[in-house]
């Protein structure tokens, strides 16, 4: 399975990079003529094996915003840039990620790759095997709740996807999130 999923992603990122390159330059000037900083924001997080990498998501939040999952922070809204509820409410925000699928380090599906400093979620992925999957743009936990599942349940989500992984599962998810997306399910912020 590997190898068609690897060339699907490779596939599938080319063609929406070429297609939405308009879309990336639109957003990347409102992003520059509305706040301060770049236009991309680098998280580093944690991928296959627990391998570091830096994921690039177009900026939606302050340049002085704490690095912590936004559910943590005590009210996230006053750390938006202007433009940033509405990236990340349509999800124009995690596009850049392309990038990563095409270099490999994400795939279109798979666990939402952890925070460098998220280390429960890590030790608990690493202890049910869920560590050896390259992480996903989306994955079953995020069509099954998104943040708002606790860790324990979200592994169990990404260890369920393991036992289950095919291409037709992968399509089924991409074309579920696709509809979540549309409708702005799971979205808090």
């Amino acid at each position: 399975m590997l190898l068609p999923k690897r060339a699907f992603d490779i596939l599938l990122s080319l063609l929406l990079l070429l297609l939405l390159s308009p879309l990336f330059l639109a957003l990347a000037l409102l992003i520059k003529m509305t706040s301060k900083g770049s236009v991309l924001y680098w998280s580093s997080r944690v991928g296959k094996n627990n391998k570091l990498f830096h994921m690039p998501k177009f900026r939606s939040m302050l340049i002085d915003t704490p690095q912590v999952a936004t559910h943590l922070l005590s009210d996230p809204s006053i750390y938006l840039t202007p433009i940033g509820s509405f990236l990340r409410r349509t999800s124009l925000d995690e596009l850049p990620q392309l990038f990563s699928i095409l270099a490999g380090d994400l795939s279109f599906v798979g666990p939402r790759p952890a925070l460098f400093n998220q280390d429960d979620l890590v030790a608990l992925r690493t202890e049910r095997g869920v560590h050896v999957l390259v992480p996903g743009l989306t994955g079953w936990a995020q069509i099954n709740g998104r943040d708002e599942l606790p860790i324990p349940v979200k592994v169990q989500f990404d260890y369920e996807y393991l036992q289950r992984r095919s291409f037709k599962f992968d399509l089924y998810i991409i074309c579920v999130t696709a509809f979540k997306v549309v409708r702005g399910d799971g979205i808090q912020h």
